[in-house]
């Protein structure tokens, strides 16, 4: 049995909400992953099989990596085609908010929906969401949004619309979000929902091997050339850090995605508990972070990324060049280890340097 965590008048209030509307949006943060996609492919399949005009609206493009995800092709995407997208929030008399917490989280989508007459539910794993939604579904103890997708699904009584499609759409969220069964799934109910998942005879081995084992040739050695080249580790401080420009990703010919689980890897190395990855996009400094057991990445990002997330699992965006990054996670190790040496490190070679 899994327990009901979401407030029962919370579920009879968007019950009420779903049956008295027919044409229901639902949206994502800007740059969707595969919770993102996930979740708001299968609520959409399901509020389809109900009966409902429900259409998916991202801010942006889906990764190029996630285009196995059922139902990316039905994506309205406002990039793309910003005249259907206004057309299908306009017409919409229901918002479902998903895997965001804040509206400048879905970028200038958010200039659409901010003045939108329509209910707005929020289904979201974030920590410290806005004031700005009538209904909140907001548990950041859950490993990702499309667990809470499902729960709501099941304390409404809507699994029976829940097939194959739909389940493998959540599937994919929940097993990326936890980096492969990895971190934020120590609930047993986690696995509960997974085998639910499987018993609705999704290809599982195929969906996992699509979300975690599946890169193109620049992508690999875009990897391999991080980890080779760039990788510095700080043995005093359990702690990795991975830094690529925009000049190298180009060299790679990077696309989004490439490098998503690149955070990851250096936690695989005895010693290194906490990892950090600044990425140089065009406008900002994506920041990814992760770590084990109970070191906390979340706090890192919320005090010097302008970022936030989970204990194991978070990111930012930082407003400066990527020197200034570079700078602040050696204020980070100074912080959090006094009386440490922060300034150098040891690379993978065991070569030491000294950062300038």
């Amino acid at each position: 049995m899994i327990q009901n965590i979401i407030a029962q008048h919370t579920i009879e209030q968007l019950r009420v909400l779903i049956n008295s509307v027919q044409r229901i949006a639902i949206t994502c943060h800007k740059s969707p992953d595969g919770d993102a996609l996930g979740s708001t492919l299968a609520l959409c399949h399901v509020l389809r099989r109900l009966g409902k005009e429900a259409v998916v609206v991202t801010p942006d493009m889906a990764p190029k990596a996630l285009e196995f995800v059922p139902g990316v092709r039905d994506l309205v995407v406002f990039t793309k085609n910003d005249k259907r997208a206004r057309q299908v929030l306009n017409d919409a008399q229901l918002l479902f908010c998903l895997d965001f917490n804040s509206l400048h989280r879905i970028d200038r989508l958010g200039e659409l929906v901010e003045p939108l007459q329509v209910k707005r539910v929020l289904i979201d794993h974030h920590l410290a969401p806005e004031d700005c939604f009538d209904v909140m579904i907001s548990h950041p103890e859950a490993s990702s949004t499309c667990e809470l997708v499902f729960r709501v699904l099941m304390q409404l009584d809507l699994l029976k619309f829940l097939d194959t499609r739909a389940a493998s759409c959540l599937y994919v969220g929940m097993v990326t979000d936890t980096g492969g069964f990895a971190y934020s799934c120590d609930d047993p109910d986690f696995y509960k929902i997974v085998s639910s998942l499987v018993r609705r005879r999704i290809n599982r081995g195929w969906l996992y091997n699509q979300a975690m084992n599946n890169f193109s040739a620049d992508s690999l050695r875009l990897q391999g050339y991080a980890i080779n080249e760039k990788m510095r580790l700080f043995p005093e401080q359990g702690a990795s850090l991975i830094i690529l420009t925009k000049e190298e990703l180009e060299r790679f010919h990077y696309m989004r995605g490439d490098t998503e689980t690149l955070v990851n890897k250096p936690l695989a190395i005895p010693g290194i508990y906490w990892s950090v990855f600044l990425r140089e996009d065009a406008d900002k400094i994506k920041v990814s972070c992760r770590s084990q057991e109970d070191f906390s990445v979340s706090e890192i990002c919320e005090q010097y990324f302008n970022g936030g997330g989970h204990t194991n699992a978070a990111g930012g965006d930082f407003a400066g060049t990527i020197e200034e990054a570079e700078a602040v996670f050696y204020q980070v190790l100074a912080d959090k280890f006094p009386g440490t040496a922060p300034e150098s490190d040891t690379t993978n070679n065991e070569q030491t340097t000294t950062s300038q």
